[in-house]
Formats: C-alpha cells, sequence, structure tokens
C-alpha cells in the first residue's frame, strides 16, 4: 500500500513537467575576448546577492525574474559587464574584457563577495575572493570572519589549534573538501585550517546539512570545499605581503603561465612567521604559539577538445611552539609543547565529455597524502603517520532538461600509526580502513521551479562493514520572490579519537579510550525560507533556517564526569543538536551593502556517570547564540573600501568544574568582538590595514592552574573566547591580470 500511495506524487510531478516550459530561466556563456569560456564567472541579479557561476565550459543557468532587469557579469581581471534581460532574453554569449587603463572614466558595477544561488537545490553560499580580501584572511580559519553560519574557534589556549563549529556541531561533523576531493581527515583536522593560505583560494563553498552523495558519507552538519585559483583564469601574477604588530609575518605569491592554449601550469609560494612571543594577561603561558610555515604548491591544467586534466602536487612544513613564555619570566624547566609537521599531497581529475548537448561526461579523481606529526606535549610525546589515497570513478548524464542521473564508485583508505606515552606507558594505536562504495543519484528540474535531488549510496568498511547512506533534497519556488529549501539524509564518520582531539593533551587530564568504538552516525533534517522582497529599487534578502540533527550512534566527548580526565565512549541515550538561524541583506545605496544575521543553537547529549546513570546536559563551550553585523562600502570607481564587521557571541555551559576545589566558574559569559579595514585600491596593487578585536576583549585565566603546570588541576583547553588581544595589521596586494 505505502509503495503505490508513493507513487502518487511522482506522477503528479510527471504530469507538471508536461506544462513546463522554458521561459522560468535564462541561460547563457561567458567567453573572453579570444571567445575561450570562463570558468568560474560570477552572474548575478544587479543589487542582489543571489546567482550562480559558470561551469568549465563557461555556461550558466539562473533563475529569470519578473520583468525587466539587469544580469551582472565579473570576473577577477576582467571589466565587469551589465547585460539588460528581457522577457525574450536567452542563450546569451557574454564577453568579457580584460581590465585595461582608460583616459575616459569607467563605470562598473561592483562584484557581490557572497553568492547564494537561487538555482541550486542545495543550501549553498559562494565565498568569493572579494570577500576574503574584506579581513586580514591569512589562511582558512580567518576567512569566516564576515560569514554568520561557520564559527572557528581556539581549541585550547596553548597549541594554537583551532575547529569548526557548524549547526551546533564539532568540525569533525564537517566534511572538508579542496577541489571536491575530502582533504584535512584526521591527522590534519586539528591543524588543517592553517594549512591553506588565504592568497592561494579562488573561492569557498559553504553547504549546510547533508550534502550529495557524490563527495561520499562524511557530511553530518555541513560540507565546506575550497577552491584554489585555476592557471587558465589566474593572474599573470600575484603577490601579497602582511605583517601585524603581534609579531606575524607572512608573504604568499601564485605565477600562471600559459604554456600554449591548451596546456597551463601555476605555481604557488607561501612563507609565515610568528615570531613574537605574547603573554598579555601575565600568566606566564605565551597567548598565541610561535609559528613557522612553509608550503608550495604547483598545478597543471590541460584541455584539448573534450577533454581536461588538472594536475597537482603540494608541500608544506610547520614548526609550532607554545607554553610558558620565557620572554618576561624566568623558568628554569619551562612547560612547552611542539610540534613538528610535515604534509605532501598529489592530486589529479581527468573529464572527458562524451556529449556537450546531453551533458554527458565520464571523470576520474586520485588524491593521495602523507601526514606526519611529531609532538612533545612537556614531557608527554605523541606522534601520528597517516597515509590516505582517494579514488572516485564518475559518470553524469542529461537525458533532457528535466532528468539528469549522476551514478559512481569510489574508494578511500586511510592508515595511521600512532604512539603516545602516557604516565609512564606507551600505547600504540595502529589501524587501518578501506571503504569501498557506490552511489547514484538522481536529479528532476521542473525548470528550476521544482527540483528534487534523491541519491543512495553503499560502502563496505574493512572496520565497520556495510552502511547505506540516503539523501533527498528538494527545492519549490511558489513564487519569484519565496523560494523553499527542504533536506533530510543520513551521514557517518570514522572516529579517530587521538587524532582529532590531540590538542587534548595540553592539559593534566587523563585520557580513557574505550574499546570498540563506533562509526558515528547521524539524521540530519533541515528548511530553509529565502524572501526576496523589492524594496525602494532594490532587494532586500532575508533567509530563514532550521536544522536538526539527530545521532543514533556517537563517541561521546566526556570532560564532565571527571574534572581531571577525559573519556571516549560509546553513546548511550540521546544526542542532537538544533539550529536556528535567521539572516537579512540590503544594499542600501551604491557600493554599500549590510549584512545582520542571528542564530540559536541548542545542542545536547546523554552522559554516563561512574555509576552508569545516564544524564542529559548541553554540550559544554558551545555559545548558544550568536548575532553578526558586517557592513561594506565601496567608493566609485573602486577607489576606497571600508569594512566592518561585529561578532556578537552567547554564553553557554563550561565543562562541570571539581566540587571540593572549583577552578573555573559553570558557565562562561556573552561577549563581542569588533574588526575592522580600510583598503586603498591602485591600478595594479592595493594597501590595506585593519585591526581584529578592536577593542580588546580576551577571555579571562584561559588556562587552570597556569602557575603549576605540571600539577594535576592543569588544564589548558578550557577555551570559550579570544585567547589573544587587539591586532593592528597591515599588508600590500599586488597583481598582474591576464587580459
Amino acid at each position: 500500500m505505502f509503495k503505490k500511495l508513493y507513487i502518487i506524487p511522482l506522477l503528479f510531478i510527471y504530469s507538471l513537467s508536461l506544462q513546463a516550459n522554458d521561459e522560468h530561466v535564462v541561460k547563457g556563456r561567458v567567453v573572453d575576448e579570444k571567445n575561450q569560456p570562463i570558468i568560474g564567472a560570477n552572474v548575478y541579479w544587479e543589487n542582489t546577492q543571489n546567482g550562480t557561476t559558470s561551469d568549465t565550459n563557461g555556461l550558466f543557468t539562473i533563475e529569470r525574474k519578473v520583468g525587466n532587469s539587469n544580469l551582472v557579469v565579473s570576473y577577477t581581471g576582467y571589466v565587469s559587464t551589465v547585460v539588460p534581460i528581457t522577457a525574450t532574453s536567452n542563450e546569451l554569449t557574454i564577453t568579457l574584457k580584460g581590465e585595461i587603463e582608460l583616459d575616459e572614466v569607467v563605470v562598473s558595477e561592483r562584484k557581490m563577495g557572497t553568492i547564494s544561488s537561487r538555482v541550486s537545490v542545495l543550501q549553498t553560499q559562494k565565498i568569493t575572493y572579494d570577500e576574503l580580501s574584506r579581513a586580514a584572511c591569512c589562511n582558512l580559519a580567518e576567512s569566516f570572519e564576515t560569514n554568520p553560519s561557520v564559527d572557528v574557534s581556539y581549541a585550547d589556549a596553548s597549541t594554537g589549534a583551532r575547529q569548526i563549529k557548524l549547526l551546533g556541531l564539532s568540525g569533525t561533523y564537517v566534511q572538508m573538501l579542496t577541489e571536491n576531493y575530502p582533504n584535512f581527515r584526521g591527522a590534519a583536522s586539528s591543524y588543517g585550517l592553517d594549512y591553506i593560505p588565504g592568497p592561494w583560494m579562488e573561492s569557498i563553498q559553504v553547504s549546510k546539512g547533508t550534502s550529495s552523495v557524490k563527495n561520499g558519507y562524511e557530511a553530518l552538519a555541513g560540507q565546506i570545499n575550497v577552491e584554489y585559483k585555476k592557471p587558465m583564469t589566474a593572474d599573470i601574477f600575484s603577490a601579497n605581503v602582511f605583517a601585524s604588530d603581534a609579531g606575524r609575518y607572512e608573504g604568499n605569491a601564485d605565477a600562471s603561465w600559459h604554456i600554449n592554449e591548451n596546456l597551463s601550469t601555476g605555481l604557488f609560494f607561501h612563507y609565515s612567521n610568528d615570531s613574537k612571543q605574547h603573554d598579555d594577561n601575565n600568566d606566564g603561558f605565551m597567548d598565541m604559539p610561535l609559528k613557522e610555515q612553509v608550503n608550495l604548491m604547483n598545478r597543471w591544467q590541460h584541455k584539448s577538445n573534450n577533454y581536461v586534466a588538472q594536475y597537482g602536487v603540494r608541500y608544506l612544513h610547520e614548526n609550532r611552539t607554545g607554553g610558558q613564555s620565557t620572554k618576561h619570566h624566568d623558568f628554569a624547566d619551562p612547560y612547552r609543547i611542539k610540534l613538528n609537521t610535515n604534509r605532501a599531497e598529489l592530486f589529479t581529475k581527468q573529464a572527458c565529455i562524451l556529449d556537450v548537448e546531453k551533458e554527458e561526461s565520464v571523470a576520474l579523481i586520485l588524491s593521495g597524502s602523507y601526514h606526519e606529526q611529531k609532538s612533545m606535549y612537556d614531557r608527554t610525546p605523541y606522534n601520528v603517520y597517516q597515509n590516505n589515497v582517494y579514488a572516485s570513478l564518475l559518470y553524469e548524464k542529461e537525458f533532457t532538461p528535466m532528468h539528469r542521473l549522476s551514478t559512481g564508485i569510489s574508494m578511500n583508505y586511510d592508515g595511521f600509526n600512532e604512539n603516545l606515552a602516557q604516565s609512564g606507558n606507551r600505547n600504540f594505536y595502529n589501524r587501518d580502513e578501506v571503504i569501498t562504495g557506490a552511489y547514484v543519484q538522481y536529479t528532476f528540474n521542473l525548470y528550476n521551479k521544482l527540483i528534487l535531488l534523491g541519491g543512495i549510496r553503499g560502502d563496505y568498511s574493512t572496520l565497520h562493514d556495510f552502511f547505506i547512506t540516503p539523501r533527498v533534497h528538494i527545492k519549490y519556488n511558489p513564487f519569484d520572490w519565496f523560494h523553499i529549501r527542504a533536506s533530510a539524509g543520513k551521514g557517518f564518520h570514522t572516529t579517530n579519537v587521538l587524532a582529532e582531539n590531540n590538542y587534548l593533551l595540553s592539559s593534566s587530564r587523563k585520557l580513557h579510550i574505550a574499546d570498540n568504538l563506533d562509526q558515528e552516525e547521524a539524521w540530519n533534517t533541515g528548511l530553509n525560507l529565502s524572501f526576496y522582497i523589492p524594496l525602494f529599487g532594490k532587494e532586500l534578502t532575508i533567509n530563514g533556517e532550521w536544522y536538526y540533527t539527530n545521532f543514533l550512534k556517537q563517541v561521546v566527548v566526556d570532560m564532565d564526569n571527571d574534572p581531571h580526565a577525559v573519556s571516549f565512549y560509546n553513546l548511550d541515550g540521546k544526542s542532537y543538536s538544533n539550529s536556528y538561524q535567521i539572516e537579512a541583506s540590503y544594499p542600501f545605496f551604491r557600493g554599500f551593502t549590510l549584512t545582520a544575521a542571528y542564530r540559536y543553537t541548542e545542542s545536547k547529549s546523554d552522559y554516563k556517570n561512574e555509576k552508569g546513570d545516564v544524564y542529559r546536559l548541553k554540550k559544554p563551550l558551545m555559545n548558544d547564540f550568536k548575532g553578526l553585523v558586517t557592513a561594506s562600502y565601496q567608493t566609485p570607481l573602486k577607489k576606497w573600501q571600508f569594512d566592518l564587521t561585529g561578532q556578537f557571541s552567547g554564553g553557554g555551559r563550561m565543562p562541570t568544574p571539581d566540587k571540593v576545589n572549583p577552578l573555573w566558574e559553570e558557565n562562561f559569559k556573552a561577549h563581542t568582538i569588533v574588526n575592522a579595514q580600510m583598503t586603498k585600491y591602485f591600478r595594479t596593487w592595493s594597501i590595506y590595514v585593519g585591526s581584529e578585536n578592536l577593542f580588546n576583549f580576551t577571555q579571562e585565566h584561559s588556562i587552570v592552574d597556569a602557575s603549576n603546570p605540571r600539577g594535576d588541576n592543569f588544564d589548558g583547553t578550557m577555551v570559550w573566547g579570544p585567547v589573544h588581544g587587539r591586532k593592528i595589521y597591515a599588508g600590500i596586494r599586488f597583481n598582474i591580470s591576464r587580459d
């Protein structure tokens, strides 16, 4: 009976499709002056933040607005163009011209920093390079200061480890991708946000909730994909030099060469050094670790007829030292944390277009990495070595504009070699996991009025046997000004306790790891409502959303039952997170945009005490709410730009303190952080100055019992706010654009 009822809505959808026509969208192609496709061009409706980007063939599809309007097309290194769109406009060919200096005045439209696609069935935001330039953005960890959805916080007060929080969940439940393949997992998860320099990035795509099954089974809370600059479209040369009063010095450079019309290559370089010891709260510990990083990457891009290939190799070396400061203190035997990291990556992506008209293609993605981290947490050595190999074979075909099929197979191998010496015992945690899987995904698109995306994949793990990942996404536009998105799906995560939580060693807490830990499993459901309201000749954009994540299996990180230990064990009961957010954006006048957002999070889990009794608590060190207001103004002709961002973080619960000797409060308080930046643009270069944490707010006593770091009460992981004060910085950006 259920199967028959299930068919009824499908028949209804099919009957609607027979009545649909192609008048709901505008299609086009973006090319340069040589008629070569421009990949990743921004296409959006004037005075809005809603649009799309061109694909590898320069093609785009965007939902048509009611009445006549202007379509803005832009790309770095090219003069933006404004295209009037009428009711009959379709199948456009838009040519962008290279930026040149003219004697007469040229008025161009400001490019949007963050673009939300109206067409995509997934709720996805694209953070462009223009948005990244609104802040210091030294690396990926600092790329979300103007984003209301993603939080990045310090995991402890000594190592500088940072973690993403999305939908009230920690970063281990967010799938990290680079160039659409999984990356920075396991051993790289604690410090991987510092491994991607900001000037290397072309854009960041952030999607919430369950994502497509194409990229695997891991996205429980969301997905973040980083796209590096492409050799075919990147500037001939660009550089960024940065310095701050905190003693950070950084240099970035990248260059691209077009060897011939089919082959191009790019070279990327990064060096940074945090060389100055700071102890502003005079607790004897450095507020920020000393760091030195060298980062190199070379990538190649080849295209001929219907074949496209990319190759890349990358190497990173980093040293970081935290712990007691010796600048103003005399320690005979200072407590120090030292981490030495080497990481190498290889990747290739091959794609063959079998049929251009039907968008039929087959692609192969291969990647491999070696990660080595040698650590010394005072007198506790911890070393981890991880090998990863990933392969994915994908096939896609568009049967009609309404029906698209994607299918493929994948394999992921992780090999871990870990050793930890604690309490006089050396423990080895060596394991291998191979996960092979296959997926199928179907898309029904009723001319962007109604889109259904359903996918299912099955995977087999050598550690956790067979598991199935179903996911479905629905997008419906009742009106041009009102869009609805809904999603539901499952996600899985293999826990690597030490590799993902080794920052916990910067305390005197003992680690208790239970045997036979489960593979984590959760359902995520979400609802998003988007309003595009015409107001005084411009468009007010309002987004409201709700996401609920319910864990069926989870590895609980328990810092409550014993203030002197951390326990890892399988969930016995319930663990969930509710996240509600509303966001509004409006361009009050030309060149100015104001965005405001508010998010409330309810994240709870069941814990067990020593007697085995189960009790429910809010998850610790999680803000109850977050507010954000960000304003940006760019003067005519892009001479100056002014950016101001305020983040308002609510209070929350601390891990339960010792009842006999409480050394910290049960709750932490709300706080506000303000960042500001001013940029002066010239023809080929710009100079910027700014301040992070403008009003110098810092958490008091971020390190518990700092005067006795080798005692039983020492803990550097009770971090809920900034551990460093105000920073003043300045930098220079220079680029030679590609005509």
